[in-house]
């Protein structure tokens, strides 16, 4: 595609350079990734500053640079005055626009959105839709499995990874939408037809500062599916009935609104809900009628989550018996109440809790699985929100038994600091400090009795710790799974 037809998406950019038009075979914006033939998006981010490599991109063979500052240089310069916005708009247009040309589920809220999108991958699989997912942990169509950097991808990975979808004829792309990419635009030009919210508890406001901006991060997914009321193309916003954050949404959406729920106030409700040690139970009501569902996960909050994918897939019209087995099929998410399979007489769970909210609401799930005790090991991440860590601190000694704080990602911070922010919650009560997570870990399981529950909370299906720069491979089901193999040799 030659840059003229290529920018020609822009209403407002600036050329300087060589009058001549290069044919653009690929976008970058990591100058490592540039080839002969390149676009390369020169813009400032978080960590660093892509415009230092514009001279190492032209090196690399890059035809044409865009950037949001004039520079005299040997390939034409696109020069925008907003380079994010601009390169979602144009790798929108290089992949043609894939996000049009299916359907498109996007999960956004501060917990639940990785199991919510695995339970509608898996009701629309076993219903004949060919769908593909993003999110934290990867990016997967069929056996196609990549690596994700963050829950949200960048625009240009975005619109590359839908139109890699398109090509495989995925008819539904299921994404997480977190606030960090909705408030960075990482979903501009992308075609959104059901958004789906969870729910809202303090989180990231190392990066929102406010609750308010972090809300209205997550408000954007559902203003932006647009005003317009296509007859045979509607939109849908799935709100959760029972977090009062949904009013809000409800009145920032022109899109037809279905809620979820536990009482039948809502469009779709839960009744007769029976929670287990590793399933739960419940009768699902729409108004098409009443079904049983099964469920291969425990906790109250799993049943919010099952109702979220049960409301997309009555919008989808998916009929209710096929809703049901469509959550029924999902055996699992990985690090999410993830139980750690061994011989011993306790259980081990490994699970991604990380904010006060979904740290309660995973204790109380244990609780109902009636433990003889239950330990819960915890950590706070550095570099990120400190207001939570004496909360976090507060609800596992409010619920465990036993309390260990521990490392979790301690980023660029000391993690003797991160722990004692973690005590000033906890003054008075009785808690383990063990700094280093893998003898942390080591002490929870030699600790353990018959009967009792070993809850490992904080990173769940991450293989890796964040020290000091580096990343660490560090893995809870894995560490847990060599003490546990250890302590069963002992006592054979």
């Amino acid at each position: 595609m030659r840059l003229s037809e290529l920018t020609g998406c822009l209403p407002f950019y600036e050329k300087k350079g060589p009058e001549s038009d290069p044919d653009i075979l690929k976008i970058c914006h990591h100058h490592e990734d540039v080839e002969p033939g390149s676009l390369f998006a020169a813009m400032k981010g978080e960590q660093s500053d892509g415009r230092v490599y514009i001279d190492r991109a032209i090196q690399n063979g890059a035809a044409a640079v865009l950037s949001d500052t004039e520079y005299d240089l040997p390939v034409p310069l696109i020069i925008v005055r907003h380079p994010r916005h601009a390169l979602a708009y144009i790798a929108n247009h290089f992949y043609d626009y894939p996000s049009f040309d299916m359907n498109v589920i996007g999960v956004t809220g501060t917990n639940g959105k990785t199991t919510v999108t695995h339970m509608v991958q898996g009701m629309l699989e076993l219903y004949g839709m060919k769908s593909g997912i993003i999110g934290t942990l990867y990016m997967k169509q069929g056996d196609q499995i990549k690596k994700a950097e963050n829950t949200t991808p960048d625009s240009l990975l975005l619109q590359k990874t839908l139109a890699e979808f398109r090509a495989e004829g995925v008819g539904t792309a299921v994404l997480e939408a977190s606030s960090h990419g909705l408030s960075q635009g990482r979903l501009y030009g992308c075609d959104v037809d059901i958004a789906i919210f969870t729910n809202i508890t303090q989180d990231h406001l190392d990066y929102h500062e406010t609750m308010e901006h972090y809300k209205w991060s997550k408000t954007l997914l559902f203003s932006q599916l647009g005003h317009s009321h296509i007859k045979h193309i509607p939109k849908f916003a799935v709100l959760n009935h029972d977090d009062p954050f949904s009013k809000e949404i409800a009145t920032a959406t022109s899109a037809h609104v279905v809620t979820y729920g536990l009482t039948p106030e809502a469009d779709i409700y839960a009744e007769d809900i029976k929670v287990d040690k590793e399933a739960t139970a419940f009768t699902l009501c729409t108004p098409y009628g009443k079904t049983r569902v099964e469920l291969k996960f425990a906790g109250l909050f799993n049943v919010y989550n099952a109702l979220a994918a049960a409301a997309a897939g009555f919008v989808k019209k998916v009929p209710d018996h096929l809703i049901a087995k469509g959550l029924e099929s999902v055996s699992g998410v990985p690090g999410r109440f993830e139980i750690v399979k061994h011989q011993g007489p306790f259980t081990v769970i490994v699970d991604y809790a990380h904010t006060p909210d979904s740290l309660k609401n995973i204790l109380e799930a244990a609780v109902k699985m009636k433990p003889e005790n239950l330990t819960v090991l915890v950590g706070c991440g550095g570099d990120r929100d400190r207001a939570k860590r004496p909360v976090m601190a507060r609800i596992a000694c409010q619920y465990a038994d036993r309390a260990i704080f521990t490392s979790d990602n301690p980023r660029s911070e000391d993690p003797k600091k991160i722990l004692r922010d973690m005590e000033k919650g906890v003054h008075g009560q009785h808690y383990h400090m063990i700094e280093d997570r893998r003898a942390a870990i080591s002490f929870a399981i030699e600790k353990a009795s018959p009967g009792d529950i070993i809850l490992i909370a904080g990173k769940g299906h991450e293989t890796y710790q964040l020290i000091k720069g580096e990343k660490i491979p560090f893995d809870d089901k894995s560490v847990a799974q060599q003490f546990l193999n250890a302590r069963h040799a002992e006592s054979k």
